[in-house]
């Protein structure tokens, strides 16, 4: 099995509560490093959509805990 060591991104610094990623076989994994047993898997394809989105906005309401 082909597998890269988990990132973490930059603007996390020393914080355990972030999103952490990496490469496995040609798949994307993610996990929040406090709940490290629970590992998303995905395509580079569909999480690359999924990033654009999120820079695009598109989940931006899901943000708003007001309602």
């Amino acid at each position: 099995m082909n597998s890269s060591a988990w990132q973490k991104s930059s603007y996390s610094a020393a914080n355990n509560q972030c999103i952490e990623v990496r490469e496995v076989d040609g798949l994307i994994e993610l996990r929040e490093s406090d709940s490290g047993d629970i590992i998303v898997r995905t395509t580079p394809t569909k999480f690359a959509k999924f990033l654009q989105g999120v820079k695009d906005g598109e989940f931006d309401h899901f943000t708003d805990l007001a309602d």
